[in-house]
Parts: structure tokens; C-alpha cells; sequence
């Protein structure tokens, strides 16, 4: 999930993780079948649409991206009251991932800043526009 945002910062037990400004805030799910190579498509991806004022990309700004680590995006709501994680990477599957899609955004010369993997995060963003957009591989 990639928005558009003035301001994001992540903070965990009262110190802040991770800031940017007029940049791009990633929520980033992962799931069982995800792979390097698909980290790195959608890193470029997001990096690269042009949803930034101006129909310009972060890449053509240089704007800063801010990276949180979010498996509830995989969610199924679809029995009950309680939510199934079923779809949701396991930890040990979803970290090295969500590392990959940072180090391919800043092999693209990207600016990036990061939540904190399975911590209890309090992420503040004030979106721009607003714009928010759902990312898929393939």
C-alpha cells in the first residue's frame, strides 16, 4: 500500500524509528509467496509511479520513502469476527523480504527510512492528496 504524505513517522516505545517529509509511505505486506524478485519489482514500482504533484514519481523528486513492515494487510475478514492471518508471511519468511524491498529502493537511489520489524509501532502520516494506492505483483 503506497501513499502520498507531507509527513510519516514511526515510533516505538517513544523514540522515533523513522521520519520523512513530501515523500511516499509504504505499508508493506508479505505474503507465502512472495521472493526477492518480486520485493524488488514492486519497490521499483512504487518508487517509479508517477502519483507525486505533477504527475511526477519519487524518483523523479528524490523523494524520501518510509518503509513499515504491516501483515495485517493480509487479513481475511471473510469468516467471522476474528481475523485469519492465515496469508500473512510467517516472520522468518516476511523480514528478510521487507529487507530486500528497502535495499532495492535504495539501490534505486531512494532515501529510506523503516519501521521496526514486529514491534508495536505508532506510524502518523498526514497524506497529500489524500492518494492511496494498492500495489500487486504481477
Amino acid at each position: 500500500m503506497v501513499q502520498t504524505v507531507s509527513r510519516a513517522s514511526v515510533t516505538v516505545d517513544d523514540v522515533t524509528v523513522g521520519e520523512i517529509t513530501d515523500g511516499l509511505l509504504v505499508l508493506l505486506g508479505v505474503t507465502h509467496t512472495d521472493t526477492p524478485e518480486v520485493a524488488a519489482r514492486l519497490a521499483a514500482k512504487a518508487y517509479r509511479l508517477r502519483i507525486m504533484d505533477g504527475e511526477r514519481s519519487a524518483a523523479d523528486l528524490a523523494a524520501p520513502v518510509l518503509v513499515v513492515s504491516q501483515f495485517t494487510l493480509y487479513a481475511d475478514t471473510r469468516r467471522g469476527r476474528r481475523p485469519s492471518w492465515n496469508q500473512a508471511a510467517p516472520a522468518e519468511v516476511a523480514e528478510p523480504l521487507v529487507e530486500s524491498y528497502v535495499t532495492a529502493l535504495r539501490e534505486l537511489g531512494a532515501t529510506v527510512e523503516t519501521g521496526k520489524f514486529q514491534a508495536h509501532m505508532l506510524v502518523h502520516s498526514t497524506n497529500v492528496g489524500p492518494c492511496t494506492i494498492l500495489l500487486e505483483d504481477g
